[in-house]
């Protein structure tokens, strides 16, 4: 086993703190990483405080937006070489033979994925440990090269909120001069706006905040809509080739719903409860509400080129590892433009 400096929780009323972990050697198609950025998502917070459901186990090592170099690989490897930038996401293994995942749709296996953290290693025995550590061994087939353009303190969110936005913009078919909307200027919507703009759509921020306009515009949005303005709002009924619903706090749907063309599509990404839909604004343009989560593994790396191609990354600040619990604390105040990035080196220095 190799020791691991990582931080994170020992129950869920800690603090984010140091502690020290074992890591697998490298099996034979397994690469080593170390790791140079994590991002925080806000599932992170969910997960070390026990908010979904009681499965939280600890002690915890959160983290699932991970950017790294390769630092060796196994014998049988054939992706990988040392030095290479990569990243790895929220899973890290699947059933590999579902419908799900031949279809390279690995993030909807039908056994379930196996999470880079806060799960049972079904292979190996022990507890799976995130990103917010020194290095992680993955298997080659979970693990994503990651363009040398990019700014490399600011792609680790990619791997998460980045793929969450990418992959129902690419599944449902956005075309350049489509009206595509989206809920929320946070982690995720941010990276949604900065998508749809890039493959050439008319993307309209809405939000209930006028003084996030003007980020909006920077981003790459054509227009804000004021949801709470009923006047604005009725100038936008029956416009919209897609809605993107970022925001994860229950709200009404109804307002959004209404916006949409016929045979359009309002897509959750957001994990609400409970939703109340009026079924009537459904059934009068026959309009969809639908639900999407992460892409697979070939979608993840198809957004990463897409990345490197445009230059595109997340809006990022970047922390040191001392500084998380003060960051879950600005999370839940929306006090973050748009994700917060631990610089990991910060967390060898301190171990």
């Amino acid at each position: 086993m190799i020791k691991t400096a990582a931080y994170g929780v020992q129950t869920e009323t800690s603090p984010v703190q140091p502690m020290s972990i074992d890591r697998r050697e490298p099996g034979e198609h397994d690469v080593a990483i170390e790791i140079l950025y994590s991002g925080i998502c806000h599932s992170d917070i969910h997960q070390a405080r026990n908010e979904w459901g009681g499965n939280s186990l600890y002690p915890m090592v959160p983290g699932h937006e991970i950017l790294g170099r390769v630092s060796k690989v196994g014998s049988q490897v054939t992706k990988f070489s040392e030095g290479d930038l990569v990243g790895v996401g929220v899973f890290v293994d699947s059933c590999r033979h579902c419908e799900a995942c031949d279809d390279g749709l690995e993030q909807y296996c039908e056994q379930g994925m196996v999470p880079t953290y806060n799960a049972e290693d079904p292979k190996h025995g022990g507890l799976m440990f995130g990103g917010y550590s020194e290095r992680i061994i993955v298997d080659e087939n979970y693990v994503l090269n990651v363009p040398e353009n990019l700014d490399s303190k600011a792609v680790a969110p990619l791997l998460c909120a980045g793929i969450t936005l990418y992959s129902p913009i690419r599944h449902w078919n956005v075309q350049p001069g489509q009206k595509v909307g989206v809920v929320g200027l946070g982690g995720l919507g941010h990276m949604g706006v900065k998508f749809a703009a890039a493959m050439g759509a008319h993307v309209v921020m809405i939000t209930t905040s006028p003084g996030k306009a003007e980020d909006a515009k920077h981003l790459g949005a054509s227009e804000v809509l004021i949801s709470k303005d009923v006047d604005d709002m009725k100038k936008h009924v029956n416009s919209f080739d897609l809605i993107l619903d970022t925001v994860p706090v229950p709200h009404d749907l109804n307002p959004y719903i209404n916006l949409l063309k016929r045979d359009k599509t309002l897509v959750i990404v957001g994990a609400l409860d409970p939703v109340d839909i009026h079924g009537a604004n459904l059934i009068a343009k026959r309009r969809h509400v639908a639900g999407s989560m992460i892409g697979g593994i070939a979608e993840t790396q198809e957004m990463l080129d897409f990345c490197g191609e445009h230059n595109i990354v997340s809006d990022v600040e970047v922390i040191n590892a001392d500084y998380i619990d003060e960051a879950y604390e600005r999370i839940l105040k929306s006090d973050v433009k748009y994700r917060f990035v631990i610089d990991i080196a910060s967390l060898k220095q301190a171990s």
